[in-house]
């Protein structure tokens, strides 16, 4: 396919570049002048897109995703795939994506799962709203930049399933870093505490997978000085996206605005920022109770 890819970042650049390894025409653009390899750089939005047969985002906010839009979907070519994989907020995903429809164009919002080592390894999980058949043409590419792509329903669903899959994830990690916390100060051994908890009720993805506790479990941030695989700044993003969701769907979600200013705390106020997500354990291992 000729691919149009807007947004060559973290994110973007390794998903780009595995596109072009596969053999797909890929022409990039972004802000930064940024070189990824087998990429053709163009010179503004609308000249990456002319001619595309699907159009690939990976943009910071709902924001910036909206002027995009108004950009590029002008000049898209009829029947083309507007594929956003960019973390938004659900109006913006819906509002971009009637804009294509009206224009003749498919459009699915695919946020991703799985952080810049899954977007250079091509196992993202995408999580994808939209129409059947963007979806179907969009498939063979999902394939090659990730491992599994989900269709969750209209447009929108892919942003809706992406946040409260990340408001379990940061519910989840606060959990365990404050258990691991406790058992520090109970006198339990980390590695016991996680040989126990990794195989009981207690487990979860953030213990046996993503194990906050350096030197223990899996290789994970904590054994790199916790530098970020998925960092504290964008969890704090996608909890403030979940609130915003839960506030517009009158929906009670009392713990994830407790991690939502958790998070906040440990990124505005405190050293979270640039740290992983999972650098909540330090914080936690190094306080006494309120």
């Amino acid at each position: 396919m000729k691919i149009g890819f807007i947004g060559l970042g973290n994110m973007g650049g390794p998903m780009a570049a595995n596109l072009a390894r596969a053999g797909h025409e890929v022409i990039g653009f972004d802000t930064a002048s940024v070189v990824i390899d087998g990429v053709t750089p163009a010179n503004s939005p609308t000249e990456a897109v002319e001619g595309a047969e699907v159009v690939i985002t990976m943009l910071p906010n709902g924001k910036i995703l909206r002027t995009v839009a108004d950009e590029i979907v002008p000049a898209m070519k009829q029947g083309a795939v507007f594929l956003d994989c960019s973390t938004v907020d659900v109006d913006s995903a819906r509002a971009v994506a009637e804009q294509a429809l009206a224009a003749g164009l498919s459009a699915l919002d695919a946020p991703v799962s799985g952080g810049v080592g899954g977007a250079t390894d091509g196992t993202l999980t995408f999580m994808v709203g939209g129409d059947e058949a963007g979806f179907e043409t969009a498939k063979p590419l999902f394939d090659i930049m990730g491992r599994k792509a989900v269709h969750c329903g209209p447009s929108g669903n892919g942003q809706a399933a992406k946040i409260c899959n990340n408001m379990i994830l940061g519910i989840t990690m606060i959990g365990t870093c404050e258990a691991f916390a406790l058992a520090d100060k109970l006198g339990l051994d980390r590695q016991a505490m996680f040989d126990v908890v990794s195989t009981s009720s207690g487990s979860s993805w953030s213990m046996s997978t993503y194990c906050p506790a350096p030197g223990v479990g899996p290789t994970s941030p904590a054994d790199n000085d916790y530098k970020p695989g998925f960092a504290a700044d964008l969890m704090l993003k996608d909890l403030r996206l979940a609130m915003q969701a839960a506030e517009g769907a009158d929906a009670d979600t009392p713990l994830g605005a407790a991690a939502a200013d958790l998070y906040r705390r440990f990124v505005e106020e405190e050293d979270g920022a640039g740290r992983d997500f999972s650098a909540m354990l330090p914080r936690f291992a190094g306080r006494g109770r309120a």
